[in-house]
């Protein structure tokens, strides 16, 4: 960051922390009044323009738009304003090309006589490696009946302890026994799964730990570790930076090469998710475009449930939103309840942002995100430092002082309304809440046969069934109780909740009836690390909940159980040939799969709800109770125990988790990116600056964005007699452009790969060749739902062909594109309306520009792909209002002229020749002077890389 050159340097004020004198830009001084009154998430954009305005591609325009953002009934108008984040995070998937890109502008650079260790990103950056896994060995578990009989099972199934003839054969050649499995399978599958990484993806991680070495500012994590997203929360976030060489201080703003990158809006760092190109831009010191929208007050109030768990509270807040309509807009928690929900709850919510139509959804910071960051085992000095910067920046949130703040609209959400359900009994989709579970069910019990219907008479309500003397079954009975699933059985706050239940039942002398069956089953080998280590494990065993292995069990049908099967079958047996029926209940922690036929046949009535309920539903034995008013079970001195009297606090379970869950998971975290793991330390990479391509490689390949470039930028050339490669319609997404699935095998790409030596069954996909040009070359716009009207019948193969009009024969895509480059031919398309929508990835720009296209011609733009054309030197150029392609009887099948010249301006009208001699003027959708700039030089990596070789020479 280069401080002290933006337009605003006489905001910058001194702030003395721990007797050090920083500096910081104290953007109030703009307008004191009108800062109060900006939402936090509007705050931080306007320091971030502030600190980078520079007058070029940041400009005071810029900051005038977000400091007189203006609010009202309708909200303000939605603008595209410049961005530079704080930092970057990828994922490996996206990231690759990024550091590709890297690599061949150093060898570009060489080529032009330059120094190639001027070649670094700017804005520091993390690469995560463990986006793109596959598990291998985990799938593949063979139990052994008999000798001649093999039977495969998922790794979910385990056998039972009492199975001990079985054995389990792991394809890695391990054999152990059931009462090892899930430990063993655990160790060997992951460094199996590992080891298979590494053999298959060995070309990637090689450049991915070079460019860890020879780059500034770019650190790459490990694989073995997690989701970027979580380590990111876990490790990475600073919520703010301290620049120690500058004595600067500033907030920790973040873009992200995937959508999941909103999450961190739930910490306080105001994060986007963007495509390629755009984290290359912005990794390269240049701007991104983002939208100031308006900015939605969600106020939560009310003290929840005493039995709500973050589950509930998070499902009914996102359920809010949804209904109240907030597409488009930025929304911003806040309100005196907001303490009630966790850092991991915040960040579930905002994780869900665009699922719900929002373009953020943010929490400000405040004490909680603060002490969260100090929970996980980070320097606490170095968070109060922190927190005395936001406090004097005014961007920390103290209680109730919001009131001064305007948003466009204001919801409010009363979390005590929010009350603890179960779904059942027969869909997921059915919801009761607890306080009404006890009159539904003997509703149920009657209504006609449907979804909450048994149709049982009423001479029969009152009937039970004894299996033996300590066995009674009555309607609502619960014979099963299972915590399971991969999600909410995962759930930190959810799981440790009911491990407290389970402490504090026992020690008020509580158990489970015996003819209820209990299992546990989790969705991580981590809950059983915190259950054990928290003491809560013991409880939750003592009570019969043993875990059984990981994943889902009944939830779908997994029920190996036979003696609770053996006894409920006899009992409905009985009371279908003597009284006609009798229905009992399962209670299940799974995800929406609590219909019967794949939970147990012989039980009617099914409910999901979270893994402290179930615990709570198996104490009481039954349905057919009302928690509030009757006791959950009686005392060995028959004194009646209340769920009110044993149910976990906030504030227990906050302790234990910061205690067991957060320090452990940080520690372990900060160990493995350090000291890295034997198949990462282990892996060789060159020691020096400019990248070995390996000629043999189709994975990799030094790409030839810059095989013509010059040290300074060419003057700007009409586009004369252009073909068009294809004539396209309304709504061509980036799907079409640049598929992401498998490579057929009667394509372009699979001749290339065939010719390479590739057999079909290495082809891979497109996604994981995305560091090979020519493949992606070969990819781009070959999508069966493409329609290319240049071609009137249906090609036999499966690759999109066009018309090669100076012969008019049909080709391959292409083949034909490279017909036109050896002939020195330019070739444009033309599209209708939305051209380009969908999510942005970079070889949909790079995709074309290998294609030789050098104009889209479109009635419309998808916004983020107009900009990442410019961003690869291809003209975007809309038709005049009124006008397309069939008004102005466009066939195809003209030749082109585009009129051009250096002294273009922003969407300035361009005049078109056809060959025939008619013409018409089209806009030039270069909307701003840094697209402009950009596309004089060719494109944005043409200009990075001559402003950081060649900065004397370039524009």
């Amino acid at each position: 960051m280069c401080f002290g050159k933006s337009q605003y340097e006489k905001l910058i004020q001194p702030i003395i922390i721990d007797d050090e004198i920083y500096h910081h830009y104290d953007v109030s001084q703009l307008n004191s009044q009108v800062f109060s009154q900006l939402p936090y998430c509007i705050r931080l954009l306007l320091e971030s323009t502030v600190r980078n305005c520079d007058d070029v591609l940041i400009l005071k325009e810029h900051v005038e738009q977000i400091l007189n953002w203006t609010n009202g009934e309708d909200g303000g108008k939605s603008v595209e304003i410049p961005f530079r984040p704080s930092r970057i995070i990828m994922q490996d998937f996206s990231g690759l090309p990024a550091i590709i890109d890297l690599a061949a502008m150093r060898e570009a650079v060489v080529k032009l006589g330059g120094d190639a260790m001027k070649i670094h990103p700017v804005c520091p950056t993390t690469l995560l490696i463990d986006y793109n896994l596959e598990a291998d060995v985990a799938r593949k578990i063979v139990r052994k009946t008999s000798p001649n009989q093999n039977t495969e099972y998922p790794s979910t199934l385990i056998p039972v302890e009492n199975d001990t003839n079985s054995r389990i054969h792991l394809e890695c050649g391990y054999e152990i026994c059931p009462f090892h499995l899930q430990r063993t399978i655990c160790a060997n599958a992951l460094e199996r799964s590992q080891q298979l990484e590494f053999e298959r993806n060995i070309e990637r991680l090689q450049i991915l730990k070079w460019s860890a070495k020879a780059f500034k500012n770019l650190s790459v994590v490990p694989p073995g570790i997690g989701m970027c997203h979580e380590i990111n929360l876990e490790y990475i976030a600073k919520i703010a930076v301290f620049d120690d060489c500058n004595k600067f201080i500033y907030p920790d703003t973040l873009i992200g090469t995937d959508s999941h990158t909103t999450i961190s809006n739930g910490f306080g760092v105001l994060s986007y998710g963007v495509g390629s190109i755009e984290a290359e831009s912005a990794m390269f010191g240049q701007p991104i475009k983002i939208v100031l929208s308006s900015v939605v007050g969600y106020k939560l109030i009310g003290q929840p449930h005493f039995m709500s768990t973050s589950i509930d509270l998070i499902s009914a807040i996102i359920k809010h939103i949804r209904q109240v309509g907030i597409c488009g807009k930025y929304v911003e928690f806040f309100g005196p309840s907001i303490s009630y929900l966790s850092v991991s709850d915040r960040s579930s919510i905002a994780n869900l942002c665009a699922d719900i139509g929002a373009l953020l959804c943010y929490f400000p910071h405040d004490e909680l995100s603060i002490k969260h960051f100090v929970r996980t085992g980070r320097d606490e000095k170095l968070f109060e430092k922190i927190k005395t910067y936001l406090i004097q920046a005014k961007l920390f949130s103290v209680a109730n002082d919001q009131s001064e703040i305007v948003y466009t609209q204001v919801y409010e959400l009363d979390l005590s309304s929010v009350l603890p359900n179960c779904s059942g009994p027969k869909r997921p989709q059915d919801k009761v809440t607890l306080n009404a579970m006890k009159s539904d069910y003997l509703e149920c019990l009657v209504n006609p046969p449907g979804f909450k219907g048994f149709n049982l008479p009423s001479s029969h309500l009152n009937c039970s069934v004894t299996i033996d003397q300590s066995i009674t079954l009555k309607h609502g009975s619960i014979v099963l109780a299972a915590l399971t699933s991969c999600t909410n059985a995962s759930h930190p706050s959810a799981m440790l909740t009911a491990g407290l239940l389970a402490k504090k039942a026992i020690e008020s002398g509580l158990i489970i009836q015996p003819y209820t069956h209990t299992t546990l089953s989790p969705g991580s080998g981590l809950v059983t690390t915190y259950l054990r280590e928290s003491g809560a494990m013991k409880y939750l065993e003592q009570l019969g909940f043993k875990i059984v292995g990981y994943g889902c069990t009944e939830c779908i049908g997994n029920d190996n159980a036979d003696g609770i099967k053996l006894n409920v079958k006899e009992a409905v047996q009985y009371v279908r040939i003597n009284i006609n029926n009798l229905i009992v209940a399962g209670m299940f922690s799974g995800n929406n799969r609590n219909n019967s036929p794949r939970t147990n046949s012989v039980i009617k009535a099914n409910y999901l709800t979270s893994p402290p309920v179930v615990l709570a539903y198996a104490l009481a034995g039954t349905v057919i109770i009302d928690f509030d008013n009757e006791p959950i079970g009686y005392t060995k001195e028959i004194d009646p125990v209340y769920i009110k009297e044993i149910w976990p606090t906030r504030e227990e379970i906050e302790t234990i988790e910061e205690e067991y869950i957060l320090k452990h998971m940080f520690q372990l975290t900060d160990e493995i990116i350090h000291k890295g793991n034997h198949q990462w330390n282990s892996l060789k990479t060159p020691d020096m600056a400019q990248y070995p391509w390996a000629e043999y490689s189709t994975y990799i390949k030094c790409p030839p964005f810059f095989d013509t470039i010059t040290s300074t930028p060419p003057s700007l050339q009409s586009i004369e007699n252009a073909h068009v490669l294809l004539y396209l319609g309304d709504s061509v997404t980036t799907d079409h452009i640049s598929p992401a699935g498998s490579i057929a095998r009667n394509t372009s790409a699979a001749k290339y790969l065939s010719l390479k030596g590739v057999v079909p069954r290495d082809y891979n996909s497109f996604g994981s060749r995305r560091g090979n040009d020519c493949v992606m070359a070969r990819g781009t716009y070959n999508h069966s739902r493409l329609v290319n009207k240049l071609v009137r019948s249906k090609s036999n193969t499966t690759s999109i062909t066009t018309v090669y009009l100076p012969t008019g024969e049909e080709l391959d895509l292409y083949d034909a594109a490279e017909k036109y480059r050896r002939n020195g031919e330019c070739v444009i398309v033309l599209a209708g309306k939305d051209y380009g929508c969908g999510p942005p990835r970079d070889w949909v720009a790079k995709g074309p520009w290998m294609l030789g296209i050098r104009a889209i011609l479109a009635e419309s733009f998808e916004p983020i792909h107009r900009n990442n054309l410019i961003g690869m030197g291809i003209l975007p150029l809309q038709f005049q209002d009124g006008d397309n392609c069939s008004k102005l009887n466009l066939s195809g099948k003209e030749k082109y002229t585009i009129q051009l010249s250096n002294d273009i301006k922003c969407k300035q009208l361009v005049n078109i020749t056809l060959h025939t001699g008619r013409s018409f003027s089209m806009i030039a959708r270069i909307d701003t002077q840094a697209e402009l700039i950009y596309y004089k030089n060719g494109g944005l990596l043409n200009y990075v890389l001559r402003e950081m070789a060649f900065k004397d020479k370039c524009e």
